[in-house]
């Protein structure tokens, strides 16, 4: 699933290409991808005839301001959702859910092979959590200064779940997924299994720290890519090349050498080096 890194570099390459884009024409492939109140029909209408302004991510939503004053068009990517640009007509893939054209013919698709991501049309005036309803859950962003040492102790105070497990919470801090919370905890030189209220103040803000180094690094390489992920170009991420340990269970660690650790935790792949993590 795409985590942050993913989500913002498709957020810039949408807000790039899209600057001057109207929504002429839609059309509904899967009535599925669409999941705000009055489905694909309340969709199209509600969003045909904007013009495209100003996008903006929150954890893994992505929100473009539809002008003029036409409400919010809400996306979530989900596991293999992506966006693709067609300057010239083409015949879709079986996988295409979504299409958008502007009046000159131009085409942006959102294709998804499982299936799984959705949009939104939020009405003029209406609070975007009334509608995506999953922002209600998200807990602040890893680069604001809500997200701090001090929040982080006082959240997980007396937590006995494992400090791996307590990152994949939204509810925590909002965009994390697997990716980044292995490589933010060998960072940081924390075991996975920690329980969570064992770290001390000092650890939580290492950590803190870690995570925000981590994911400044791999939006500078575009996200990374292990199977689905592409930008609105096609273009892979480069972040997986450099992964410290995620995906490299058995390899011997970048840092020491010691063979990378992979195990189950909370039903998801988790890595790490038994010696820059003991």
């Amino acid at each position: 699933m795409p985590e942050l890194p993913e989500v913002e570099t498709v957020r810039r390459g949408l807000a790039d290409r899209l600057k001057t884009f109207e929504i002429k024409d839609v059309e509904v492939c899967r009535t599925r991808a669409i999941a705000s109140p009055g489905g694909p029909q309340e969709f199209v209408s509600g969003v045909s005839g904007s013009r495209v302004g100003t996008w903006s991510r929150r954890g893994k939503y992505l929100m473009a301001a539809l002008e003029p004053d036409r409400g919010v068009w809400g996306v979530h990517l989900r596991m293999t959702g992506q966006f693709q640009w067609h300057d010239q007509p083409s015949e879709p893939c079986s996988h295409t859910r979504v299409r958008f054209w502007n009046p000159q013919g131009q085409e942006l698709r959102f294709v998804d092979v499982r299936s799984f991501g959705e949009m939104w049309w939020v009405p003029p005036g209406l609070p975007m959590d009334r509608v995506i309803t999953g922002l209600r859950r998200l807990g602040p962003e890893p680069f604001s200064e809500a997200f701090s040492a001090g929040y982080l102790r006082q959240r997980l105070k007396g937590s006995q779940r494992p400090i791996k497990t307590a990152l994949l919470d939204q509810s925590l801090v909002a965009g994390i997924g697997n990716i980044y919370a292995d490589e933010s905890l060998f960072m940081a030189g924390l075991q996975p299994l920690t329980p969570a209220g064992e770290l001390t103040l000092e650890q939580l803000d290492g950590l803190r720290k870690a995570l925000v180094n981590v994911l400044t690094i791999s939006i500078g390489a575009g996200g990374t890519t292990f199977s689905d992920f592409r930008d609105l170009e096609g273009v892979n991420g480069n972040y997986g090349g450099q992964a410290w340990v995620y995906r490299r269970g058995g390899d011997p660690c970048r840092r020491c050498g010691t063979p990378i650790r992979r195990e189950k935790l909370s039903g998801r792949s988790t890595h790490w080096c038994p010696t820059c993590q003991g």
